[in-house]
């Protein structure tokens, strides 16, 4: 069909010159589109991976960075409530601080919690969200993102490129967002881009403000709170400027500077019946990056980036003892390189040496005030032959640590393997087997704390074994079905928790956990036509990720703190000629609030409904885009985390305006 296409498309140019020469006039030749399915990234890959556009965040009324990933399988998101409340992901019960956040290409970083809230990034930005778990195929990357469990890649409108290195922009593009909601909501953004022959400018600007003033029944014990949630509101301004120049067809430099303010109240636990909290956060964070590519032929090319990093926060909170005020800086160095070669047909080579240089700085008595430097090294190879893909790596890590006071750590020395293989068994049918053994440096904050850092302390290990098989066919040209299911077995030692010791709690290497679990998706896409047009997503998560520590503690064997043993997620897309129309459902299954399996920690289990109704009006060369969401159907303050109840039923109304002008292919 493709072939036929092309072969048409050839003839109308040369149909038309003939047409010119007899009868020297002017032809117009209509567009030809040729429509098809697209298949999942995720059946195609040797290792999980699982990714939402644009579009799709769009239709199915995703507005926050922890919303879209609350749809991929093996993911469970950590939210704190509230339209500004922190956002952190845990991938398979390893804990966030396995997790790793890529930013148009370049690594984000946190090396005071090892966590990156998510609710910094806004998606009327984003182009591509993507998740990859254990050995991704993609090898031409940075060392640094070797160095995780599970990676999570954001690429922004202005500086998406694809795997090939194909960009598609419009030659101007302007478009704006008006967003209103419950609890005083109300969100406005702008983006801007000028394609110029080989410069393209671009700039990105946004505001959130909200009080966050929403009602809540929770139950504690026997008594039934009804209640209004304070100290819940959030006012925050994002920037970003983005430049990148094409010296040649080979050659591409990116620059992109970011800016981030945000103040925000923390509403805080409500425990029994006291809602009351004065806790306040304002973060600042400001970063620019700096991208240089050169494709050098077919068979070499090369990448690198520097970046440099500013971070400050200021916690605060009015206790019985009085006032108190915490205030932290974080300034980052990073650079990184990329080697990648195709020395033999179907073997493709890659060397990454990345560096970086972290300080912080906190306000607190006896403050260490640590510096880490920090030196990756990967070395990777993926090989096709056949109907067989195989991916490996191998990791090198050197960490070494200074202090202000006191004695610093020994620092962290490790090599990290792993490889991911796949087998083409039918034309639609593939197996994947994949290991990953990667480990977690101990964050600043484990290690220095004034009164609770260990400096003793080990990284928490973890060896992660994925066995799993994919499916896509199409039927008759108009029904596509794609299924995916990753069985998967995991190891973390050392765990790093609190402990209590005597009058203080300390952290410590305290903890074995062992993962059993299963990850199922599923995708369904009906076409009438070329105007209508039906998908379903579903996915399943199962997963045992129980203690292992000491086979004489009371709660050995045990399901770990926050990690359900079931959870899934429905999508599903009307699409018509009038309108687009879909509905989401969440679920999660029963857990528990601490590592103790008892009554009185157990959490229940929830959905969450939502719908969302959007229409697209062409006018004037501009496209006019209108969605209203209503989330939260059942009207259920139900907990993510244990007294933090969630909003119930609410509402947003979004207007976009952009224009629509015929779009550029660049290299």
């Amino acid at each position: 069909m493709r072939q036929l296409a092309s072969f048409l498309l050839l003839l109308c140019p040369l149909g038309a010159i003939a047409q010119t020469i007899e009868s020297d006039t002017t032809q117009t030749i209509e567009e030809v589109v040729v429509n098809g399915f697209r298949i999942s990234g995720n059946v195609l890959a040797s290792s999980p991976v699982q990714t939402l556009s644009h579009a799709d965040m769009e239709r199915l009324g995703i507005h926050d960075m922890g919303d879209a990933l609350k749809r991929f399988a093996g993911v469970q998101v950590k939210d704190y409530g509230g339209v500004g409340g922190m956002k952190t992901v845990n991938i398979r019960g390893l804990g966030a601080g396995h997790t790793g956040v890529v930013y148009d290409g370049v690594q984000v970083g946190d090396c005071q919690s090892g966590q990156v809230d998510l609710s910094r990034f806004t998606l009327d930005n984003i182009s591509l969200i993507s998740l990859q778990i254990g050995q991704d195929d993609n090898i031409y990357q940075s060392a640094k993102s070797y160095a995780s469990a599970g990676m999570i890649n954001i690429s922004t409108l202005q500086g998406y490129t694809d795997r090939n290195s194909q960009s598609t922009r419009k030659k101007t593009q302007l478009a704006a967002t008006i967003r209103t909601g419950s609890y005083g909501l109300f969100s406005p953004s702008l983006l801007f881009h000028q394609q110029f022959s080989r410069l393209g400018i671009g700039a990105y600007g946004s505001y959130e403000r909200a009080d966050g003033v929403y009602a809540f029944k929770l139950k504690n014990g026997v008594k039934t709170i009804n209640e209004r949630r304070n100290n819940s509101d959030i006012e925050t301004w994002r920037g970003e400027i983005n430049l990148d120049y094409q010296f040649s067809d080979k050659q591409i430099l990116k620059w992109k500077t970011y800016g981030f303010t945000s103040h925000r109240g923390l509403p805080g636990a409500v425990i029994y019946d006291n809602t009351y909290s004065a806790e306040r956060l304002v973060d600042k964070n400001v970063f620019t990056q700096l991208f240089y590519e050169n494709q050098f032929s077919q068979h070499i090319k090369l990448k690198a980036a520097a970046k440099w990093n500013y971070s400050w926060s200021r916690y605060s909170d009015v206790p019985a003892s009085g006032y108190k005020e915490d205030i932290y800086r974080q300034q980052e160095a990073y650079l990184t390189a990329t080697l990648w070669s195709e020395p033999l047909q179907g073997l493709h080579l890659s060397l990454a040496q990345d560096y970086a240089h972290n300080h912080l700085s906190m306000s607190l008595s006896q403050a260490a005030n640590p510096t880490r430097n920090s030196l990756w090294t990967a070395l990777a190879a993926n090989y096709r032959i056949g109907q067989f893909t195989f991916n490996t790596s191998l990791l090198a890590t050197n960490i070494t640590e200074q202090v202000r006071l006191g004695n610093a750590s020994d620092g962290f020395h490790r090599l990290s393997p792993a490889f991911s293989l796949q087998w083409r068994a039918l034309q639609d049918l593939r197996f994947r087997f994949g290991y990953k053994d990667i480990f977690r440096t101990p964050t600043l904050n484990e290690l220095y704390y004034t009164g609770i850092g260990n400096r003793r302390l080990n990284p928490e290990k973890s060896r992660l074994w994925n066995l799993g098989a994919t499916y896509s066919h199409t039927f008759n040209h108009t029904l596509q079905l794609s299924l995916t299911a990753d069985g998967y077995f995991g190891n973390v030692t050392d765990k790093i928790i609190a402990v209590p010791k005597m009058f203080y709690w300390q952290m410590m290497n305290a903890g074995k956990v062992r993962q059993l679990g299963l990850d199922i998706s599923a995708n369904a896409e009906k076409r009438w036509g070329k105007d209508w047009t039906l998908s379903v997503t579903g996915s399943y998560n199962m997963l045992n990720a129980t203690d292992r520590t000491n086979p004489t503690d009371i709660y050995y064997g045990h399901q770990i703190a926050y990690t359900p043993r079931h959870s899934g997620s429905i999508s599903s897309l009307l699409h018509t000629p009038w309108l687009d129309l879909s509905y989401n459902l969440l679920l999660m299954g029963e857990r528990y609030s601490l590592g103790y399996n008892i009554p009185n920690n157990r959490m229940t289990a929830f959905t969450d409904h939502s719908i969302t109704v959007s229409k697209d009006i062409n006018f004037l060369k501009q496209e006019l885009h209108l969605q209203f969401d209503l989330r939260n159907l059942g009207n259920k303050n139900y907990e993510v985390v244990r007294f933090y109840p969630m909003p119930g039923t609410n509402w947003r109304l979004s207007v976009s305006c952009k224009n629509n002008k015929k779009e550029n292919k660049t290299r």
